[in-house]
């Protein structure tokens, strides 16, 4: 009943088309699964796409896409103070380093297997979030020097990460990147991966591209954009949310509708059942705010309020035309006549990127190797 189709050859496009804007490597960032498209489902398909390398968040998210069956290179980078590295030198997962404390106990969990951990430095630019601060740069690049010297460690990129605070903060931000990246040097370690840019740097800022870039959001198929649209950027969303309707009722003008009859019927309508709530991440805030479907081609609103398992349209006109079971589209590619998932994160006043990792666990992830419809 409930379905998110993810389009392989719109995530395959997406990630060719970075490739073709930056001309260097392109990390893919599949964290919150894979930006709730699934991890694996995305992985394999942007690795296909030409992706140099997964990204994750966290350790376990990377060891996850491992047990899936993931072979190629992966990264993550958001560790707790007592995160066990020994499992990810095993399965040649490499780790995004902050501080010392990271560098020491992935050397050590090296040095017990008997193996070369790879690494990347994650370094604060000014976002102040995750990442080394400059204070701690100059100290934790010698130590690694003398790890990969004695053969424990390959530190194989540096990386940050922007606040999308306007270009002037940009450019600071990557001031200080350059910064960090000749101490690196200088200590005697020649990073292979350089990469600052996220989606919208990706997108927007080729003097900050260096020889790889970092995307998330852009890889499937949405702006990180207000102003800009997916099909502006060449790129195609690669899910659509689909359910079907279970019921159809024809009722008489004045009827209430859903709890607490905010919405009352003007006029005599046929009422559509679809079964998906806000168990399923479908916001009950949509309520009354104007949110539509596609619905047999056709735009229908949401009416009544949302509930935790389903919600109601009104179909009007297309009752005759409709029966049990006919699909219903709630969120996809504009291009091809579906509501973008941007109607409702501008009626939430949030980004897209919120309502697609929002989508729930009862929505099952269906991987189409095909034409969407």
């Amino acid at each position: 009943m409930r379905v998110a189709e993810i389009s392989l050859p719109a995530i395959r496009h997406n990630v060719a088309r970075i490739r073709e804007l930056t001309g260097g490597a392109v990390i893919v960032v599949v964290k919150a699964d894979g930006y709730g498209h699934g991890a694996a489902i995305a992985a394999g398909a942007a690795l296909a796409g030409g992706a140099t390398m997964i990204a994750t968040a966290d350790l376990e998210e990377a060891l996850s896409l491992r047990e899936n069956g993931i072979a190629g290179p992966i990264l993550c980078w958001l560790h707790g103070v007592h995160t066990d590295f020994a499992a990810a030198v095993a399965a040649d997962i490499e780790i995004g380093v902050s501080h010392s404390r990271h560098l020491e106990a992935v050397a050590a969990a090296a040095i017990a297997q008997n193996k070369v951990a790879t690494v990347q430095f994650k370094i604060d630019t000014g976002l102040s979030r995750n990442g080394a601060a400059p204070e701690e740069w100059q100290p934790l690049f010698q130590r690694a020097a003398e790890l990969v010297s004695a053969g424990v460690l390959c530190v194989r990129g540096i990386f940050s990460h922007l606040a999308n605070a306007g270009d002037e903060n940009d450019r600071a931000q990557a001031a200080r990147f350059d910064a960090a990246v000749e101490m690196l040097r200088a200590a005697g370690v020649e990073p292979e991966m350089v990469h600052l840019a996220a989606s919208a740097a990706t997108m927007r800022s080729p003097h900050l591209h260096y020889n790889t870039v970092r995307v998330g959001v852009a890889a499937f198929g949405l702006s990180p954009f207000a102003d800009t649209t997916s099909a502006q950027l060449g790129l195609i969303p690669a899910m659509t949310l689909r359910s079907e309707i279970v019921a159809l009722r024809g009722v008489p003008a004045g009827t209430g509708v859903s709890y607490g009859f905010n919405h009352v019927c003007e006029t005599a309508t046929t009422l559509a059942l679809v079964p998906i709530g806000y168990a399923d991440g479908m916001p009950r805030a949509l309520n009354g705010a104007g949110a539509w479907v596609t619905i047999a081609g056709e735009h229908r609103p949401i009416v009544g309020r949302i509930g935790m398992d389903q919600f109601i349209v009104d179909v009007g006109p297309l009752a005759g035309r409709l029966q049990l079971g006919d699909p219903v589209v709630l969120f996809g590619d504009p291009e091809l006549g579906n509501p973008p998932v941007e109607i409702w994160a501008g009626l939430m006043r949030t980004i897209n990127y919120e309502i697609i990792v929002g989508i729930g666990t009862r929505v099952h992830r269906c991987p189409v190797d095909g034409a969407q419809a």
